[in-house]
């Protein structure tokens, strides 16, 4: 594909969008495309735009493995000249965008090849209007690049993607026209599960009563979490199924399952860990206590933490049972052992959970050689949110990327990230009466109450 891009007669559409699933090597695919180009004189160098510094090192790794020499760039004057390409953040490369530039003048942009990692950081996210907005500074650092690679694995809605506007096109949706962004390639999660690249996921949703008021009023109403279908009485009772309160609380009965789901595992796979990704750092160290009193062995890792990249990468090989984290352990973390992964945050963006959910796909080379295809899965538990739910039964597809998307009249049918969403339709037998049910869902295929 990239090959084809270098035709002259089509000098003009140098922008290639690649999305794949977790696992499917898209790091080493794009190395690797880059060697045999090279190898071939059609490009010479490479630069990489990663949205963590700590993925930066992956790449580097990577390339090394494969022959290349890449350098993690920090300034200019400090680079070797013979390296085959520099590795920034999108942060860095916006902090020092003018040295940068300069620096990129000694390289033949003909010949330059720009990657963007996690390509969906360009774009300006509904969720966080307010976030970094990279996708000016990477337009313009690679404005001169012969070719430019996007990889990602995370679809979004976005009002402004900063990268391959040629690829937009107009379909009509809910009877109005909306562009969408048609990614050059895309090889979705049930694909990669078919050929055994990657594991396969079960949820454990763990339902519940959830009640409502203050505590010590009497007739206190009630609602099952799996069946409210009230946005702002939805989003409260997710803030109360995830409190460690009593051994009664849905988060606690979903950790400790969780945690006896881990015991089976490693009947198997005695190496394998599992990740708790919580809401914030009181809530993440109140789980690590827990855990730890059941004499489990935890890594707990937090962004204000000055050792986290270290403690990431040491998870892999360490001796821990779980890794208890808020926001670090998604795209780009790479540990491969994770089999079982509990889901205890208010953040219910479509995709976060898929991030955070896809860091138990993974397979690992030893693992690969012992295990039949399909393999085995990994395990998700999460409160029994009705919008969780709804993510999980199409976690395994691709969506498009949305440019502009439909107005939504009635406010109370959008949730607290701007999304649409009108709750699925469950049946009372799906919660029954008793706090505590779990509802099990194996995908690509569903129960039949969830088909509806």
């Amino acid at each position: 594909m990239l090959r084809r891009r270098l035709q002259p007669e089509i000098h003009a559409a140098r922008d290639v969008l690649i999305h794949a699933g977790p696992g499917a090597g898209k790091t080493l695919g794009a190395l690797l495309a880059f060697q045999a180009m090279q190898q071939e004189q059609r490009l010479e160098h490479i630069l990489v735009f990663c949205h963590r510094t700590s993925i930066l090192s992956q790449w580097q790794s990577a390339a090394a493995r494969v022959g290349l020499t890449l350098e993690l760039w920090s300034g200019p004057n400090q680079l070797n000249s013979e390296a085959d390409g520099w590795l920034v953040s999108y942060q860095g490369a916006g902090r020092q965008q003018q040295a940068l530039s300069a620096e990129l003048q000694r390289w033949n942009a003909e010949t330059l090849l720009a990657i963007a990692d996690e390509a969906h950081h360009l774009g300006v996210d509904p969720d966080e209007p307010d976030g970094p907005v990279w996708g000016q500074s990477f337009l313009e650092l690679s404005s001169r690049a012969r070719l430019r690679l996007g990889l990602t694995g995370t679809p979004f809605r976005a009002d402004n993607l900063a990268f391959c506007a040629a690829r937009r096109v107009r379909v009509e949706e809910q009877g109005q026209l909306v562009e969408q962004i048609h990614p050059d390639l895309s090889v979705e999660p049930r694909e990669l599960i078919a050929a055994g690249d990657v594991r396969p996921l079960e949820f454990r949703f763990q339902d519940g009563w959830v009640e409502h008021g203050q505590e010590g009023i009497p007739d206190r109403e009630v609602s099952p979490l799996s069946a409210e279908q009230r946005e702002s009485w939805r989003a409260r009772n997710l803030r109360r199924a995830i409190r460690l309160s009593d051994r009664s609380s849905i988060a606690l009965q979903l950790l400790l399952r969780a945690r006896k789901q881990l015991e089976k595992v490693r009947n198997k796979h005695p190496r394998a860990g599992g990740l708790v990704i919580a809401r914030d750092i009181e809530h993440a160290r109140a789980i690590t206590l827990l855990l730890e009193e059941e004499g489990d062995r935890v890594d707990f890792v937090h962004s204000q933490d000055p050792d986290a990249a270290a403690r990431l990468s040491g998870f892999q090989t360490g001796p821990a049972d779980w890794l208890v984290s808020i926001d670090m352990c998604a795209e780009g973390f790479d540990a491969s052992r994770i089999r079982v992964v509990a889901y205890l945050t208010t953040v219910v963006t479509r995709s976060r959970f898929v991030q955070g959910i896809t860091r138990a796909v993974r397979m690992c080379g030893e693992r690969a050689g012992l295990e039949s295809i399909p393999r085995e899965p990994s395990y998700v538990f999460a409160p029994a949110d009705p919008l969780l739910m709804q993510y999980a039964r199409s976690w395994s597809l691709s969506e498009p990327y949305c440019i502009a998307v439909p107005a939504v009249g009635d406010d109370q049918d959008r949730t607290d990230n701007g999304g649409s969403w009108r709750g699925p339709s469950l049946p009372m037998e799906a919660v029954e009466d008793g706090a505590g049910a779990v509802i099990r869902m194996k995908t690509p295929e569903l129960p039949r109450f969830l088909q509806r």
